[in-house]
């Protein structure tokens, strides 16, 4: 029995509350996707789709999903009878790749506008303890890739145009040379539609300047 005399560790606590945090997020995901006549893993598909115009292969939305790519391919099928995907040859020619349709687009901005009860908790901190909150997600998020655990994310930190703390200006210290403009900390991208990804090099020489900042 947990006590404050004899408590778990702090790292079990943590992962206790985003479990927590986690079975409101997935109550939010099928509220949503039920108003859009689909299912959760139907609408991360559009979501993971989204703003990738090239598209992506099935066993690609499959492993950033971290599901069998039977259970991917049965998804993309629905909605590819709904019209909200479609498939397409890819740039080599060879191989098939999923895109948007204007239809799925139409679907996720439709989505997006619920207030979910996640946005809403991240609403009721101060600015301060989200921008922390953000940082501590971005190096969870960096480590579970370095260990495989997840592909690539499409984060400022693994880009090419990421340059972490090229400016004095505190509140926007970071630059963005896709756009060659500054930005601040509570600004940081998880998931950016012109993010390319850096190579390893380059990503460990971005991360290291990042955390020294």
């Amino acid at each position: 029995m947990e006590t404050p005399k004899n408590p778990t560790s702090v790292n079990h606590r943590i992962r206790e509350g985003l479990s927590r945090v986690a079975v409101a997020m997935r109550s939010d995901d099928w509220n949503r996707a039920k108003t859009a006549g689909l299912n959760p893993a139907q609408l991360s598909i559009l979501e993971t789709l989204e703003g990738r115009d090239v598209g992506m292969g099935v066993k690609e939305i499959a492993v950033h999903l971290s599901v069998s790519q039977p259970s991917a391919t049965d998804s993309i099928n629905a909605l590819e009878r709904k019209g909200l995907v479609e498939k397409r040859t890819g740039l080599d020619k060879r191989a098939v790749v999923v895109c948007l349709t204007a239809e799925g687009r139409a679907v996720l901005t439709s989505s997006a506008k619920t207030d979910t009860s996640a946005e809403q908790a991240v609403d009721a901190l101060a600015e301060h303890e989200q921008e922390e909150l953000l940082i501590s997600l971005v190096k969870m998020i960096r480590h579970l890739q370095d260990i495989d655990a997840i592909p690539i994310q499409r984060m400022c930190a693994s880009c090419r145009y990421f340059a972490p703390f090229k400016h004095t200006d505190a509140a926007k210290p970071h630059h963005c040379n896709f756009v060659d403009a500054s930005f601040g900390q509570r600004d940081i991208r998880i998931d950016c539609r012109e993010h390319e990804a850096a190579d390893p090099a380059f990503r460990a020489a971005t991360w290291d300047a990042f955390q020294k900042g």
